[in-house]
């Protein structure tokens, strides 16, 4: 069916007094999309959450889609908006909250952070059954995401992480908020018991950024309470012998690493991931020693990158028994300081949308073209796996 056809008759049959939005960058012109085709005289209020909203707010305000947006963490907001729509009062001034009306708008300051211990439990029942399945080494689970945690203590300039962590800085509060063992507990079994877990997927940045005392009590909690498959992503600097053997006593199935980048110098200064590539080898054998599955992530088509020091990034990679491995373009998210240096470079239109991960550079680089990065991305596999003399026969199939 048209799904945006289906997408009008479920708002017209479910008459809703609100619309809200979650969405990522790159997925917003599928979101205004969508809403597009509710007819404006029937269009209840819209507001829109996540990434875009909180660092490019002037941008999504200016959607004639959007009435509303939430700049930082919504679920004080949501709770105080829906509460005064319910009772038919002003809600122009909730704290978070840009309100659009007749030209103008109202831009109240950000909102205080809410307890991550007091989220509830998603109500995932909402959802179709075919919606909690996902797939793992050809096989599909019956899988259910849990945050542990909020905010991630590291500063990659390819992230928002750091942006993140400085506007609640600036409002007095910290953003890394750290979920309690018994909370996560919690809700595990509440998946387990009531929706049939087989697979659980920890969507954290950094999922081992925690003290060692926090991981050995959530590693026990885990071991003797839950003991299902499940998926984390993280640091190759997380990793020790001791942290990767509890994890393989808990049931570890996968898990997804961020290399990002193969020269060292150039990690450093422009990613700010001070740290040796000797030791991101060295730990990553650590998982091949005690047989964890793992991928690798890297990003081409960086600011100031050039086809030499992408190479770097396919050397190490070649040093590395990863079991996948994966080759993303750089998308320079609002937010993220590296997007920051290519406005400032001239590579990047101020108030241009990134595109998603797998989608051609919104750069425009003079020593890096678009056309020589699909080309080295596209290859990216067969120069990592097939032997140094054959290079130049890979060369070609870039073209």
């Amino acid at each position: 069916t048209d799904v945006f056809k289906e997408f009008f008759k479920e708002v017209e049959s479910f008459d809703p007094q609100l619309i809200a939005m979650s969405s990522t960058e790159d997925m917003l012109p599928l979101g205004i999309k969508l809403l597009s085709k509710i007819p404006k005289r029937v269009r209840p209020p819209v507001i829109i959450g996540g990434m875009v909203a909180t660092f490019a707010p002037e941008l999504v305000i200016s959607y004639d889609e959007i009435d509303m947006l939430c700049v930082g963490d919504g679920e004080n907001l949501l709770i105080n908006l829906c509460d005064k729509i319910e009772k038919g009062q002003d809600y122009s001034h909730i704290q978070g909250l840009w309100f659009k009306k007749n030209g103008s708008v109202t831009r109240n300051p950000m909102d205080t952070a809410f307890s991550i211990n007091d989220v509830p439990i998603p109500d995932v029942g909402l959802f179709e059954e075919a919606r909690y399945y996902k797939p793992f080494d050809g096989k599909n689970y019956r899988t259910f995401p849990i945050e542990t945690h909020r905010g991630c203590p590291y500063k990659c300039t390819y992230c928002n992480s750091p942006s993140k962590e400085k506007i609640y800085k600036d409002n007095g509060e910290v953003y890394f908020r750290l979920k309690s063992v018994e909370g996560v507990r919690r809700e595990l079994l509440h998946y387990k018991e009531n929706f049939g877990a087989e697979y659980f997927y920890f969507w954290a940045d950094t999922f081992l950024a925690w003290t060692d005392k926090y991981f050995n009590e959530f590693a026990e909690m885990y071991k003797s309470d839950i003991g299902l498959p499940f998926w984390c992503q993280t640091r190759p600097e997380t990793l020790t012998e001791s942290r990767v053997s509890l994890l393989k006593e808990m049931g570890i199935h996968r898990m997804g690493l961020g290399l990002e980048h193969g020269n060292e110098g150039f990690r450093a200064s422009m990613l700010d991931r001070k740290v040796s590539s000797k030791k991101i080898v060295n730990d990553l054998k650590i998982l091949n020693h005690f047989d964890v599955k793992y991928s690798v992530n890297n990003i081409i088509g960086f600011p100031n990158e050039t086809r030499d020091l992408a190479m770097d990034t396919i050397r190490i990679n070649r040093l590395i028994n990863a079991d996948t491995r994966n080759m993303y373009t750089f998308t320079p998210f609002h937010g993220t300081p590296l997007r920051d240096i290519a406005v400032e470079q001239g590579l990047l239109e101020k108030n241009s949308l990134a595109r998603s991960l797998s989608a051609p550079t919104v750069l425009n680089m003079p020593q890096f073209s678009s056309k020589e990065i699909e080309g080295l991305k596209r290859c990216f596999v067969p120069y990592v796996l097939l032997e140094e003399d054959r290079w130049p026969e890979i060369k070609k199939a870039e073209r």
